[in-house]
């Protein structure tokens, strides 16, 4: 399972490096609150809302003013948080001072967790420069995946966990893993996608989870030697509510395959499928029933030596 990558999140540099297009209105949607339906301010990396900063069109800037009026509300949500908590912090410390009890330390020990929590996302909100964990997706948060659309590279922005077009919303509970399409599986579970609907997901490094020496989990960073990009294999799917109560979502999963050798010798038993670029288009555009292609682009991907060390 990839269960997160440090993607490219520039949408810039995926135009510019992968002759793509922005479909800008998929992007204005994402962030935009008209419809009414959006009823909180969609997961995405901060290096995805900073590229919008330099925005050289009306279209763009009218969708950073919408982030920014989303990160607008956070700051306010935080401020109030830390309020609370520093409130909370110091009667606590005046118990003490009186009387030692279980709730007084306990009221100590969360308060200045989630002080030390808001405190952080407060500092993100309002740096500027930008730091590795910015480009950082997780399940359930957005990203910039690259997509063809009548014969043009169209790079849209979809959610880190597939809901296939037909399922309930609850399908997301329902099935937690669905971010990433096991290979042995694209023909049983992901039958209605696979062949159909294809996409790619630039990413820099990707984590996973193992179990280390002492029987603990440990999250491990996976990069390629030659720091070339992974062009990952997608499935991804267009949803919509037909009760219309709730927003349209475009949503993906990474294809997994089995282990490279070194990926394996860490414990995991699954590594993303990273493709050639030469198969892009082979790729994006499948041709009706002929699977046997896809699986080869799969038998040609690229093994760059993954390189891994354990994740801050």
């Amino acid at each position: 399972m990839c269960y997160s990558a440090q993607i490219e999140a520039d949408y810039r540099k995926l135009v510019r490096k992968y002759s793509a297009i922005m479909d800008l209105a998929a992007f204005a949607r994402l962030w935009l609150r008209e419809n009414g339906l959006e009823r909180s301010k969609p997961k995405t990396p901060k290096a995805l809302e900073d590229a919008f900063a330099e925005w050289g069109n009306d279209a763009e800037h009218r969708v950073w003013k919408a982030i920014r009026a989303w990160q607008g509300d956070d700051v306010l949500a935080l401020e109030r948080e830390l309020f609370t908590q520093k409130s909370r912090l110091n009667n606590a410390e005046r118990s003490l001072q009186v009387k030692v009890t279980k709730k007084a330390e306990n009221d100590v020990r969360v308060a200045g967790n989630k002080i030390e929590r808001a405190s952080q996302k407060l500092a993100d909100l309002r740096r500027t420069e930008h730091l590795p964990r910015d480009s950082r997706i997780f399940p359930g948060m957005y990203a910039p995946v690259i997509v063809s659309e009548g014969g043009r590279r169209v790079i849209k922005p979809m959610r880190y966990q597939c809901r296939p077009q037909g399922k309930p919303a609850s399908y997301d509970a329902q099935y937690p893993g669905t971010y990433n399409a096991r290979r042995d599986n694209l023909e049983g579970f992901w039958r209605e996608v696979f062949g159909y609907h294809h996409g790619i997901l630039v990413v820099d490094a990707f984590y996973e989870n193992v179990e280390g020496p002492d029987g603990k989990n440990q999250v491990i960073q996976f990069t390629p030697r030659d720091r070339q990009p992974m062009l990952v294999a997608c499935l991804w799917s267009a949803w919509t509510d037909p009760k219309g109560l709730e927003p349209d979502l475009l949503s993906f999963a990474a294809i997994t395959d089995e282990p490279e050798p070194e990926v394996a010798a860490t414990g995991h038993d699954r590594t993303i499928i990273n493709i050639k670029r030469e198969h892009i288009d082979a790729w994006l555009n499948p041709k009706a029933g002929d699977l046997a292609a896809l699986y080869a682009i799969f038998d040609d991907k690229r093994h760059p030596f993954y390189e891994h060390r354990l994740a801050a």
